[in-house]
Parts: structure tokens; C-alpha cells; sequence
């Protein structure tokens, strides 16, 4: 747990603090002193590099926050549980912290916050920021992305083959896929994104424990495609840039979001990353020199010495901030139930993150927004990743509507 100063003994069940101090309505998770948010990570599964950057850039917002007097004269405490990408311990996590915390700054998994959807969106109602961007969350008045959702990202990964004229109508592309919301949520962005343009798909189902590609590699290669998208995690990414590149295969990959981690340019197959691999995303990565990810990085790096960089830093922080956005919002209209607080991300139309891209959050049917950056890996960029264009929407992204 960080940042417990300051807590009081009361469970903050909604009843006792009804009228607080300064005249400020609370329910469950808030007492006249503690701001309680919870946090569902992987630590220890398949994205847990992933899990312990978003995790402790949240424990540092906390820090910061409660340094400057915390929010409406209240410290606040985030109380973290590791499901492992585990479904069971998932759900148990849910069900354990939902009666003792305001709401989520962090949940891990597509599949995992679908599962509780209905339960956030009935009986529940506290606020979810998830590190997740399936379009199957949108509509939901309390599970809010931060970001372009993966259907999105994924014609905007394709746009910029387009724009720089790797592939071009009649040709093939790859596509290799996490089965579940992410991947699937992906491929509905690549098939439009193959309409639009006069591509044809080849799609490679794979599983989060399939770790060699060798496999869709040889089937793709055979198929004849012209450039291959990975909608998967970061080991995924490593080995199929690997094994293509280890058999002469070279076409440009492109990849979500999370088919990327710095640790794998000290694999193997490190230089093949750095050659024609890339990777799309809502915010500017780590290593940027611009003065968002800059401070970031810095602060980071004090708190956490013997920590890597990477863009889970800045997922975890900017999700962090939307809520304490939120939060500061509800204690001006004097509401900090769970409802108080959905309403007050409603109010949020042009959230600047200061990681590159403004996010509006007025329609919970509608993702933050549709811009990506696209980034290429590099070693000697701290956090492993250079920006080679700026945030955009590719055009076949500004028409789409995403399947939520």
C-alpha cells in the first residue's frame, strides 16, 4: 500500500461520512481522511513487466500527490493485488477490494474487466481505468480506457505502412493474434483498415502461452504476405521479428501497444527489432524528450534506481492523473461518491496528459481518442523507444466506429 498517512480506523462503508468536512458527500472507499483506490496488476504472468512499470508509476503519482496535500484534504492510499493474468485470481482480487476502495486506477486484462462489467455497471459503480483498450468495454458509464482502442490503433499501425508505401492495394498482410477481446478487438481494426485499402488478411490465431512463432511464420511467409501486424504480447513480438529475420524473411512487423518491452533489445532478437519493427500507441513514449515524459522519466528513475524504463511508466501514471483529475473535479461539486465521481470524467473534454495527445472523456461510448503515435524500438533511447511520427488518425481510422 502507498501513501497511508493520515488514514482513519472507519471503513468508509458510505454511511459515516456523509457529511464530511467542507460539506463534501462520500461513500465507500473515502473517509474524512483517505481516498482509497485499488489496483488489479500482473506481476508475475505474461505481461508482468508490463504490470510492475504501471504499478509503481502509480505508487510514485500517489507519492506526489499526497506530497503536495493529496485531494480534497484527503491523503490517498492505492492497494495493490497481482492476479497474475490468472481469470480466478482476477475476479477474487475484484471482489476482494470492491467494498474497501473508491474505484480502480489499474486493472490488467480485457477478458478480466469484462467479466465484472456488469457487476461495475450495476450494483457497483466505482470508477475503472483499465490497462486494457478492447472496444468491447466501451459504453460502459464506469470503465473508461486512456487511449485509442486496439481496433483503432491497429488501422492506424496499417495507415502508416500505407503512408510510407511498404504495402499498397492487392497486397496480403499478416496478422497474428492474441484469441480474446485484445486480438480480436485488433483484427476488426485490420480488416477495415484491408477494406479501406485493398488488402487482404491472413489471420494466425495464437494463445497468450504460445511463445514461438516459428510456426505462423512459415505460414505467413508462405502465404506471401507483405507486412505482418502482432496483436500480442511482448515475447510474442520477439520471437516472430526473430525467427523471420533468422530465415531471411524480412518484411515490416508493426504491433500494438503491448507487443513491446525494452528487455527485448538484449534478446536475440534485439537487432531485428531495431530494423523494421513498430509500434503504435496513445502517448509518447518514455524516453521522449518532451517535457511530460522527461519529468516522468526523471522522478521514475529517483524513486525506483534499479528499475527499467518503459511505456508501462507512462500507462500507469497517465491513468493515474485522468482519475486524480476526476477526483479534484468531484471535490469541487462537492461528490465524492462513486457516482460523484463518473460524472466528474464526463466533465473531462480536453484532458491534456502531457504525453503528447489531448483525451476527451464526455462519451463513454466513444474511446479518449483516435490518435496514435507511432514508435520505432531503439537501443539507445532510454525505454527503448524513438518516436518516428507524431500522434495522427489515418483516415480509415476517422470514418470507423468501434465494435464496443
Amino acid at each position: 500500500m502507498a501513501g497511508a498517512a493520515g488514514c482513519s480506523g472507519k471503513a468508509g462503508t458510505g454511511t459515516e461520512d456523509k457529511q464530511a468536512e467542507g460539506g463534501v458527500k462520500t461513500g465507500k472507499g473515502v473517509t474524512a481522511t483517505a481516498i482509497r483506490l485499488g489496483a488489479l496488476t500482473d506481476m508475475t504472468g505474461v505481461y508482468a513487466s508490463l504490470g510492475k512499470s504501471v504499478t509503481q508509476a502509480q505508487q510514485l503519482w500517489v507519492k506526489q500527490a499526497n506530497a503536495a496535500g493529496g485531494i480534497c484534504g484527503r491523503q490517498l492510499e492505492l492497494t495493490v493485488r497481482d492476479h497474475g493474468y490468472d481469470p480466478q485470481k482476477a475476479l477474487a482480487g475484484y471482489t476482494e477490494l470492491e467494498p474497501e476502495v473508491l474505484g480502480f486506477a489499474q486493472f490488467i486484462g480485457s477478458p478480466f474487466v469484462a467479466a465484472v462489467e456488469d457487476r461495475i455497471d450495476g450494483q457497483d459503480k466505482g470508477l475503472v481505468i483499465p490497462q486494457a483498450w478492447s472496444a468491447s468495454l466501451l459504453g460502459s458509464p464506469a470503465i473508461r480506457t486512456v487511449g485509442a482502442t486496439y481496433d483503432i490503433e491497429t488501422v492506424n499501425a496499417i495507415g502508416y505502412l500505407l503512408d510510407q508505401k511498404r504495402i499498397a492495394s492487392g497486397d496480403k498482410i499478416g496478422h497474428v493474434y492474441f484469441e480474446g477481446d485484445y486480438g480480436e478487438n485488433a483484427l476488426a481494426g485490420a480488416k477495415h483498415a484491408a477494406k479501406e485499402a485493398g488488402l487482404t488478411v491472413v489471420e494466425q490465431k495464437i494463445k497468450p502461452t504460445d511463445n514461438d512463432m516459428s510456426a505462423q511464420v512459415a505460414a505467413l511467409k508462405q502465404a506471401g504476405v507483405k507486412a505482418v501486424v502482432i496483436s500480442a504480447g511482448p515475447r510474442q513480438a520477439a520471437s516472430l521479428v526473430g525467427v523471420a529475420a533468422a530465415g531471411g524473411w524480412n518484411v515490416p512487423v508493426v504491433g500494438n501497444n503491448s507487443a513491446f518491452s525494452p528487455q527485448l533489445l538484449a534478446t536475440p532478437a534485439g537487432a531485428a527489432l531495431q530494423k523494421d519493427y513498430y509500434v503504435a500507441a496513445s502517448s509518447l513514449p518514455i524516453g521522449s524528450p518532451e517535457a511530460g515524459p522527461a519529468a516522468l522519466a526523471s522522478a521514475y528513475k529517483a524513486a525506483y534506481p534499479d528499475a527499467g524504463l518503459d511505456n508501462g511508466v507512462v500507462a500507469g501514471y497517465t491513468a493515474a492523473a485522468v482519475y486524480g483529475e476526476a477526483l479534484k473535479k468531484a471535490c469541487a461539486d462537492k461528490d465524492l461518491t462513486r457516482e460523484g465521481v463518473g460524472k466528474a470524467l464526463l466533465t473531462l473534454k480536453s484532458y491534456d496528459s502531457g504525453f503528447g495527445i489531448t483525451h476527451d472523456f464526455s462519451d463513454p461510448k466513444a474511446p479518449s481518442t483516435r490518435h496514435s503515435v507511432i514508435m520505432k524500438p531503439d537501443g539507445q533511447t532510454p525505454g527503448g523507444l524513438k518516436v518516428i511520427k507524431e500522434a495522427a488518425v489515418a483516415p480509415a481510422a476517422q470514418s470507423y466506429t468501434p465494435a464496443g
